[in-house]
């Protein structure tokens, strides 16, 4: 038979060995402090960034070239260009509408976004585009259209857009092939304000070219 010093001794023992486990588990995460099994950990490295890396290959260009109806329709037949959209940029007021810039009254431009991937076509493709589908001579109008949102603008994104441009702009000048100088602006881009929906592939959706373009 064991005595009880023995007995108390083994007691005490398998009580020290008992805290010990639950202090190794509770360390490991497996329990919380009332015994229950604690939630799986979870860090920001977890996170899906896959669709942010596909997205940093693309580049961005925005143009103001008169309608933006046909400006969009043109770009969207570029070979390597993934997205567009029309909207408006450059004026002094909050989430314009149509006919607030139609009106004349906000500054803006109207304007199509271009999404590229520069694997596939340069931004001088683009500016190539963009010289052949307007008349860059004429101010605040284009065509039928009159007024300063139709104005010739390129909106930079980068430095290397904004000498890509000028350069584009200065060869073209020097080209003799205008009858007069090229009145297109080349400035920073702003906040896009992209236009009502029934406005995005406007004659896509209808089934026409750009007609409002030459």
């Amino acid at each position: 038979m064991f005595s009880q010093m023995t007995v108390n001794g083994l007691i005490a023992g398998i009580a020290m060995a008992v805290l010990a486990a639950v202090v190794i588990v509770a360390a490991s995460g497996g329990v919380t402090a009332q015994g229950e099994p604690a939630a799986p950990q979870t860090t920001s490295e977890t996170a899906d960034t896959g669709s942010a890396e596909g997205d940093q290959t693309m580049a961005m260009a925005t143009f103001g070239a008169g309608c933006f109806w046909g400006v969009e329709e043109a770009f969207r037949q570029v070979g390597g260009v993934t997205e567009t959209a029309v909207g408006y940029e450059g004026g002094h007021v909050e989430h314009p509408t149509y006919q607030q810039v139609c009106g004349g009254r906000t500054g803006h431009t109207e304007v199509v976004q271009v999404q590229y991937d520069p694997e596939r076509v340069s931004y001088e493709d683009l500016l190539e585009v963009f010289w052949r589908i307007h008349d860059p001579t004429q101010v605040n109008r284009q065509g039928p259209d009159h007024g300063y949102q139709y104005r010739s603008v390129i909106l930079y994104h980068t430095p290397e857009q904004k000498q890509l441009a000028e350069a584009s702009k200065a060869a073209l000048d020097a080209s003799g092939e205008l009858s007069r100088p090229v009145a297109t602006a080349i400035e920073p881009a702003q906040t896009f304000w992209r236009a009502e929906e029934y406005h995005q592939q406007y004659l896509a959706r209808r089934g026409g070219g750009a007609a409002c373009h030459r």
